[in-house]
């Protein structure tokens, strides 16, 4: 019987997650961008200048796709690169006065899509959620 809540739970689990993730695509889209460039442009303007490697780990995407991301950001003035002054091979990525501009206004609404998503549940489920997901996450993580 565990068996089958086990799988049943893995199959609801990857349901919505592609029924979320097709919603997030579709709120994205809708301001203009792909799903790669605001996860990487909402990185520096939630959490401030990151290398590629920190964006990279935050945001799930391999350095070598996240460097077209970031040279497309730059080249429309929405990010910009900045050396390190303690060592050069070190490169942070920040958010240009544009680029927050464009989140200003932006994030508030995907922001709101994420709330009307989760409107229905209590902070208590919303909370379990949080905790299961993180134990599945984490087995996941040793059985790689």
């Amino acid at each position: 019987m565990g068996e089958q809540l086990s799988l049943k739970a893995f199959v609801v689990l990857m349901k919505a997650s592609k029924s979320i993730e097709e919603l997030i695509k579709k709120d994205i889209s809708g301001h203009g961008m792909k799903s790669s460039d605001f996860a990487v442009i909402e990185a520096v303007y939630s959490k401030g200048k990151q290398t590629i490697r920190q964006i990279s780990e935050a945001v799930l995407i391999n350095t070598g796709s996240i460097t077209y991301v970031i040279d497309k950001l730059e080249k429309n003035g929405l990010v910009e690169r900045i050396n390190c002054k303690d060592d050069r091979r070190v490169v942070y990525i920040q958010i240009t006065d544009k680029g927050k501009e464009l989140m200003d206004e932006v994030f508030p609404k995907h922001q709101q899509v994420i709330e009307t998503l989760f409107e229905d549940i209590t902070p208590e489920e919303k909370q379990i959620v949080i905790d299961v997901l993180k134990k599945v996450g984490k087995k996941g993580e040793t059985l790689r």
